[in-house]
């Protein structure tokens, strides 16, 4: 199970390095991608909450203890957010990437390392959901991975940008982006090796992991997709939405779940 784990947090980091792959095409196209890709993610963590991670904990916990779980991760996640100063953003022109790349000199301003610092926090967690449902079962495993690869293809190419505007070289972006991205190895043998020992506790961070990809889909993503405003893109978004929920539901029968 161990190297299940490590596969899915290796995979999970790669996607640190699609930055430079999508600064490489036209931005319309670019900006037609990530539009589709932000939706689907959010079809994909609602999917994996909903078919995957609240089912298993209901087979082990109480109903009533699993949604008090899903409530405290989604506050968790809250929390955390507001703790780092952190957003998911995956649009230059935004407020919080106006904040961090202010400034003429042509050092790289601190911001770039405070970015780096919460990004890294937040691939821990997700090393650390990628290890408590690869514990669960490998169909939970598979089903969070995807989920959490989907998500961070948009959240990656805006915190390369971040870098790269803030004074760092395309290669040094690359370089510190996927430290901040391994970090999810270090919470999935972490977690594999706290959970081995103490197996009861997974269904319960099992909810609580749901509550963290509600609130990722909910607060950082849906949001965001209410900037775009013509009815076609809009209808490109809820059907990526459907989608990702979609494949999230078809995995659990492929999968025997």
């Amino acid at each position: 199970m161990l190297e299940w784990i490590i596969l899915a947090t290796i995979a999970v980091s790669l996607i640190s390095l699609v930055g430079v792959i999508l600064l490489g095409l036209k931005d319309n196209l670019m900006r037609r991608i990530l539009v589709f890709l932000v939706a689907f993610a959010v079809g994909a963590m609602m999917g994996g909450a909903f078919v995957h991670l609240i089912p298993e904990s209901l087979e082990s916990i109480d109903a009533m203890m699993v949604f008090i779980l899903v409530f405290a991760g989604f506050m968790t996640f809250f929390v955390v957010e507001k703790f780092l100063h952190w957003r998911h953003c995956h649009e230059n022109n935004c407020d919080v990437h106006k904040e961090k790349l202010a400034g003429k000199s042509g050092r790289i301003k601190p911001a770039a390392y405070l970015n780096l610092i919460g990004d890294g926090v937040h691939n821990f967690f997700d090393g650390l959901i990628i290890a408590t449902s690869f514990i669960t079962s490998v169909e939970v495993g598979i089903a969070s991975t995807i989920a959490i690869m989907l998500h961070e293809i948009p959240q990656e190419f805006g915190d390369f940008a971040v870098l790269v505007h803030s004074g760092m070289s395309t290669r040094k972006a690359l370089v510190y982006n996927f430290i901040s991205a391994i970090v999810a190895v270090a919470g999935g043998i972490l977690g594999y090796f706290f959970l081995t020992h103490l197996e009861w506790v997974a269904p319960y961070m099992l909810a609580a992991s749901a509550g963290g990809f509600l609130y990722i889909a909910a607060v950082d993503l849906v949001p965001e997709m209410h900037n775009e405003w013509k009815p076609h893109v809009s209808l490109l978004q809820f059907s990526a939405i459907l989608l990702g929920f979609v494949l999230m539901y078809y995995m659990k029968i492929l999968l025997g779940g």
